[in-house]
């Protein structure tokens, strides 16, 4: 928290590492590392890093991108031209984490049972929707 506030850590990621449950559901040193994030990323660190949503998201959209040198397609503004990859979030949308509901091919997460607030309900890349309503479209 106090990395992100004072400039130390400049950008959040996940390692979103989805894996088919069988993989998963197995003792700890015989499943790949990793687990899913993506869904509840922007959720948990809201709720837990008491900073402002702007900061929140430009730490985890545009300063990633500039970080892994590939702003000239990610993390661009919205603008006539640009690359259409945008996340529509609602954030005052309360949820549980459920396993079934998410989206993700594995279902192995830490938040299992955690009530949220904030959502990610659509999201277009490239210019074309992949997220609608918080659900996969491809």
């Amino acid at each position: 928290r106090e990395g992100l506030a004072d400039g130390t850590i400049d950008a959040l990621a996940t390692d979103h590492a989805p894996h088919p449950p069988e993989t998963k559901e197995r003792p700890l040193d015989q499943a790949p590392p990793g687990m899913l994030g993506l869904e509840t990323a922007l959720a948990v660190s809201l709720a837990h890093l008491e900073m402002p949503i702007a900061d929140v998201i430009a730490a985890m959209s545009w300063k990633p991108a500039a970080i892994a040198g590939v702003s000239d397609h990610q993390g661009r503004p919205i603008d006539p031209g640009e690359p259409a990859n945008i996340t529509i979030f609602d954030p005052e949308v309360e949820w549980e984490v459920v396993p079934a509901q998410l989206a993700s091919k594995s279902h192995n997460t830490p938040y299992v049972g955690t009530p949220l607030r904030g959502r990610v309900r659509h999201t277009i890349f490239d210019g074309s929707a992949v997220v609608i309503d918080g659900k996969p479209q491809r």
